[in-house]
């Protein structure tokens, strides 16, 4: 088996380095690489500055087969990376009437009249091929030197996908095609246990993959499982992968809600329309966080009949009938009232399922006996009611996350007949 067909990802400009714009283009870069079995070493975000480009081009090009770089292309000052790679491969500019039409239409559909500044996109490297930019004004290049690519695209995200979607993807399976090695990746996506546990779960890594990959890959909505395996055939990897697959759900499945793209609430979903179940909910703490998530999925109202915020101690009585001695005597975060909470939604709405919330976020309102963090799930039908104390942290909005992942949790072990104790 050959070695891998290796990249690097740059992306460059100062509005990543200081958190003002999220580093995108690397995300899909990665994703779409992994597709067409190249794999992606290493990523990195350079500044604005010329010099610290070139450095960063010369310490990666020995190292991979392709670099791929983001971002610096505009007409502006501050657009330096065309200037670096002109220094970088000894090269020289030169004006493309290619490039200069497709600028002079842009900017005639738009009813503007083509500046300097704008025209000066049009010099690209003599040495690189032109990637025609769909979606903008600046053209990517293509450099080949030896066997070793270099791949320059524009930093305007969509600009950049249309690039990789409609040139540079379809370029690289036909140069690679030849390749002795298939790489594949599935993600298992769990919830309600933490990554060590889940770790301590599994076991012995080493004899669980012999010899693929395994990320721990941990949110605040629980840990993704990403298995990558590297066989010289198709069917190989295909194999290897649900073999490892099928280890995993044997020590963890319970956890384990869905794979590479579900969401929960897609999974719950598609679990009460097979049984043809109606649910509502009522929340306190997570202020409508969980009918938000449920009615995010299309089709929804095929099962969900409604939500209601009871926040203020008066809503939960009035609204859900909580007795309201039961809050003098308890508080309203407690077992009771998210009982008492999950019977009224379900009784009220006359669904099959009430689900309930009330708890602490933060940072203010806790005590000696109810920190923050602390969270009460309800969860009623028409034969029991029930409810669970979590604990999740000190951070109100990640609370609201956690607690409103719980509670679709609880609903998916109740529609799979899993305990609710672990």
């Amino acid at each position: 088996m050959e070695k891998s067909i290796t990249a690097h990802i740059i992306t460059i400009g100062d509005e990543i380095l200081i958190g003002q714009v999220l580093n995108t283009n690397a995300a899909y870069i990665g994703s779409q690489l992994s597709k067409i079995n190249i794999e992606v070493k290493n990523a990195s975000i350079v500044g604005d500055i010329e010099e610290e480009i070139i450095a960063e081009f010369k310490n990666v090009w020995d190292k991979n087969d392709i670099i791929f770089v983001t971002g610096g292309l505009g007409p502006t000052h501050d657009d330096v990376t065309r200037k670096c790679v002109v220094k970088f491969f000894n090269t020289e500019l030169e004006e493309s009437k290619e490039v200069l039409a497709n600028i002079t239409e842009l900017y005639k559909k738009r009813g503007r009249e083509i500046t300097k500044t704008a025209k000066g996109q049009a010099l690209v490297p003599k040495n690189a091929r032109i990637i025609n930019n769909q979606k903008g004004t600046a053209p990517g290049f293509w450099i080949e030197k030896g066997n070793k690519l270099f791949i320059v695209m524009p930093g305007v995200p969509f600009e950049m996908t249309a690039m990789m979607e409609e040139t540079i993807i379809p370029e690289l399976v036909g140069k690679y095609k030849s390749l002795d090695y298939v790489i594949k990746m599935t993600t298992l996506l769990t919830t309600g246990i933490p990554e060590s546990h889940l770790s301590d779960r599994l076991g012995d890594i080493n004899e669980l993959l012999s010899g693929s990959k395994l990320a721990f890959l941990p949110s605040q909505y629980g840990v993704r499982l990403r298995i990558t395996v590297k066989e010289t055939s198709e069917e190989e990897a295909k194999n290897k992968l649900s073999e490892i697959e099928q280890k995993i759900r044997a020590k963890a499945g319970r956890y384990i809600y869905g794979k590479d793209d579900d969401t929960l609430e897609e999974i719950i979903g598609k679990l009460l329309k097979d049984r043809g179940l109606k649910i509502a909910v009522a929340e306190s703490c997570t202020g409508g966080n969980l009918a938000n998530r449920i009615t995010n999925v299309s089709g929804s109202s095929e099962y969900f009949e409604r939500g209601v915020v009871s926040y203020s101690n008066a809503a939960k009585v009035e609204i859900l009938k909580v007795n309201e001695d039961t809050i003098l005597e308890h508080g309203a975060v407690s077992l009771q009232v998210a009982r008492q909470m999950a019977e009224g939604i379900k009784s009220t709405s006359g669904t099959d399922i009430g689900i309930s919330l009330t708890g602490i976020m933060g940072p203010t309102g806790a005590s000696i006996d109810k920190p923050i963090g602390l969270v009460y799930i309800g969860l009623c039908d028409d034969k029991v009611c029930t409810a669970k104390k979590f604990l999740f942290g000190d951070d109100r909005i990640l609370n609201k996350q956690r607690a409103s992942q719980t509670a679709l949790d609880m609903l998916r072990k109740y529609l799979l007949g899993i305990s609710l104790d672990d």
